[in-house]
């Protein structure tokens, strides 16, 4: 049984007892954080879609840590006037873990 989230802006394909890594949340950890934006839901071999969440559904998890992706670097340049800039991101992040999915 998996389910397709969506989250942050972004869309993730989750099954129950897996670990991921999404969009910074406010929550602290150890909370439990429900997600209610379900866009699929597969039960074997039937597949649930919304139009555009499936109403009936939602996912439990568990909000593990909290953090920092690794630093990306973004250099602007323009050759022959000496234009660089030069700076770094670190996107935030939150894991968390899947714990049930009610569909």
């Amino acid at each position: 049984m998996y389910a397709i989230i969506e989250t942050g802006g972004k869309q993730y394909k989750v099954q129950e007892g897996e670990v991921v890594f999404i969009e910074r949340l406010a929550q602290d950890e150890g909370a439990s954080v429900t997600f209610d934006k379900v866009v699929a839901v597969s039960n074997g071999d039937k597949v649930d879609f919304g139009a555009p969440y499936v109403s009936s559904a939602t996912v439990q998890a568990k909000v593990l840590n909290h953090g920092k992706d690794k630093k990306i670097i973004v250099f602007k340049y323009k050759p022959k006037k000496g234009y660089r800039r030069k700076s770094g991101h670190r996107q935030p992040y939150t894991k968390v873990q899947i714990e049930k999915i009610n569909a």
